[in-house]
């Protein structure tokens, strides 16, 4: 019988700590399930152990319940079409997708431009290439008719023991919104070290897949940043396989578009590897920014941390982070924790936070999640405003220091006080 151990979650920071037990038979916590816990306070599902209602009211599980399970194929027909009641989708107002669900792909698409270091490789090559699918399997319909649409792929390489001589930036410019298909792929080669910005901004509808590959003793960064139009739609499947004694590092900046949805993954294949995966989003009236990530940890002995955290603010802007963390049960020694923050500025803003914790085996170094969303903090406010600040004041720097945590991880000083100046701007045109 499975060791139960019981979690009170505090209402203002729900957490869930997990240590190596004595005992190697999967850990049980009650309130939670597979997808994680119960977070809709208007369900009508049964009871679970005198506890919350399930979230999923009282349909009969679906055999792929596990996040393990989830299809995943280069076929779009596999995919049935959506509905909005999908679990990957129930937060995604899929009427603003703009086609990219149903549609055919046929726009030329954002133009990609690579700058930046001297000794990598920078190619254009047909679907037909062997590096085509080398890390990543559509996991959703918008990805397969991306996967689907596409005819080629601009890949970027760093050859094995290369450190790049600078810092590469992919930029993305979009100028046409005709729905189209978008395939990116960065390769980083065994012991090699890189920081890959991709840089998206203009107009666009986009399907979009970026496969990134981690060999073994490399370090890479790769940087996400989505300064769109207001009017841009974007959905971005970034998946990563990282090798054996790998170190990767993740950031996603949304500042910008009507909708963007992000989907980054990270898959361990040998041990000794890390990741680190953050990012950033700041919402603004009328604008749905979601990040769907996932964490699969399948090899023993790997480490991961997971920070992302968001502002918002005005009538009807709208955030989502799930964050799915996988243990499978070959996974024995690992350790991993991941973070959700968000910052609520205004009245008629809305936050989702996820987090999904499942674990298949007990022997791990420590696994937990925390999740918080919230108004200032009067004390900060009282502390910063009883020095001599001004109220719009102390409030902007409350705004600056909880965001600047996952800029100053970027590490790359022209982009992060591009983006610090971006910030400004956002709390600018929300009169802070």
């Amino acid at each position: 019988m499975a060791e139960t151990t019981q979690l009170t979650p505090e209402l203002t920071d729900e957490k869930a700590r997990i240590g190596s037990p004595s005992s190697p038979e999967k850990i049980a916590i009650d309130g939670f399930t597979e997808e994680g816990e119960n977070l809709s306070p208007t369900n009508t599902g049964a009871e679970q152990h005198g506890l919350k209602k399930h979230s999923h009211g009282d349909d009969p599980v679906v055999p792929e319940a596990s996040r393990g399970e989830r299809l995943k194929s280069y076929k779009l027909a596999d995919f049935p079409p959506l509905t909005g009641r999908e679990e990957d989708w129930r937060f995604t107002p899929i009427k603003r997708l703009r086609g990219l669900h149903t549609d055919a792909l046929t726009g030329s698409g954002p133009e990609v431009t690579v700058s930046g270091a001297s000794n990598i490789l920078v190619e254009t090559v047909e679907r037909t290439d062997p590096r085509f699918g080398s890390a990543a399997i559509p996991e959703d319909r918008v990805a397969a008719a991306a996967w689907e649409a596409v005819t080629q792929a601009t890949v970027v390489t760093i050859p094995d023991e290369t450190e790049a001589d600078c810092d590469v930036t992919i930029s993305i410019n979009g100028t046409d919104e005709a729905p189209a298909a978008q395939h990116l792929i960065i390769s980083a080669g065994k012991f090699s070290k890189a920081v890959v910005v991709l840089d998206h901004h203009g107009k666009t509808t986009l399907a979009q897949n970026i496969e990134i590959v981690v060999g073994d003793g490399a370090q890479l960064t790769v940087v996400s940043v989505q300064e769109w139009d207001d009017d841009a739609v974007h959905a971005s499947s970034q998946q990563a396989k990282i090798g054996r004694d790998a170190r990767f590092k993740h950031v996603v900046v949304t500042l910008g578009g009507d909708l963007v949805r992000l989907t980054p993954s990270s898959f361990f294949t040998a041990p000794g590897s890390e990741v680190e995966m953050y990012g950033l989003y700041f919402a603004d009236a009328g604008q749905h920014l979601e990040q769907r990530l996932l964490v699969d940890h399948a090899v023993p002995n790997c480490k991961s941390r997971v920070t992302y955290k968001g502002a918002l603010q005005g009538q009807d802007a709208h955030t989502v982070w799930v964050g799915d963390v996988l243990i499978r049960k070959e996974a024995e020694g690992t350790d991993t924790y991941e973070t959700n923050r968000n910052l609520l500025l205004t009245d008629g803003t809305r936050s989702d936070s996820v987090p999904n914790l499942e674990i298949e085996t007990g022997l791990i170094e420590g696994a937990g999640h925390a999740s918080a969303t919230g108004r200032f903090d009067d004390e900060h406010l009282f502390y910063l405003m009883a020095r001599g600040i001004d109220e719009k004041t102390a409030r902007r720097l409350v705004v600056r220091g909880f965001l600047n945590e996952v800029i100053q991880q970027i590490k790359v000083p022209v982009l992060e006080e591009r983006l610090t100046e971006a910030v400004e701007r956002e709390l600018a045109a929300g009169n802070y």
